[in-house]
């Protein structure tokens, strides 16, 4: 039964951000999970080496920038299943990390795709169905950068991004509650992936972030796994609204 509480059979997922890194590590959670999973990115060519891993997973090439590859992801994935259950917005830009080094232009082309994006597909997602059918569960990928600032590792477009996303996951799990649609945010610490690879190999970055979470070291993907699951599945059904932070103790010193 309790098993039960986190299986995805028979259920429809999005993930954006998925031909590398965390994106990559949710899709194949998901579908091991039992989703049938629409695997969303520009590089189609490591979108087709995941889903050659497992047959539940579906590439989709998608720039989440543009308007017009977020419509036609909501309208692929309803041509081929009808629903979409679950949305991982994990698509993320990082920007330059010194506020002076940033244009206005660099600053909103970063909140197109970490904020923007996030919340047409979710809107999307809504209005795959009538109101009797507006259900589902929304996972917005934010960060501990949302909730305090990562200086001098940050980066100001990048944490505004985020921190929004929060906003954004709370003002949508307000609006659209009473329809069944829960929204909640995923906010990793410090964990590697292609984004990251810079800091992890920097002995100074590294020990930085060593000394700063409780548990002194950085993550791994796999540590993310049970979190994105819970967000996902029925087992947080009577959770909406929410920030699920997993930094290894950094933001609780």
């Amino acid at each position: 039964m309790t098993a039960g509480l986190f299986s995805l059979h028979g259920r429809t997922a999005v993930v954006t951000g998925a031909s590398s890194g965390l994106g990559a590590r949710f899709a194949t959670v998901l579908a091991q999970a039992g989703a049938t999973v629409f695997a969303a990115a520009r590089r189609l060519d490591r979108l087709k080496e995941l889903a050659g891993s497992d047959p539940r997973i579906h590439p989709v090439a998608c720039d989440v920038a543009r308007d017009e590859d977020r419509v036609r992801l909501a309208e692929t994935v309803l041509a081929a299943t009808g629903r979409i259950d679950v949305l991982v917005n994990n698509a993320g830009a990082p920007g330059a990390v010194r506020a002076e080094d940033e244009g206005a232009d660099d600053f909103a082309a970063v909140l197109a795709v970490n904020l923007v994006a996030p919340f047409h597909l979710a809107r999307l997602m809504a209005e795959a169905d009538g109101p009797a059918g507006r259900t589902g569960s929304v996972v917005n990928v934010s960060s501990v950068l949302g909730l305090v600032s990562g200086a001098p590792l940050g980066g100001a477009s990048y944490a505004a991004s985020k921190a929004g996303l929060i906003g954004l996951t709370r003002e949508l799990a307000g609006q659209w509650g009473p329809a069944g649609i829960r929204v909640n945010a995923l906010a990793p610490g410090w964990f590697r992936s292609e984004m990251t690879d810079d800091l992890f190999a920097d002995d100074r970055s590294r020990r930085w972030v060593e000394r700063g979470t409780m548990l002194g070291r950085g993550g791994t993907p796999g540590e993310l796994d049970g979190a994105l699951l819970f967000l996902a599945s029925d087992a947080s059904s009577y959770c909406t609204g929410q920030v699920l932070t997993v930094d290894g103790g950094w933001t609780a010193r």
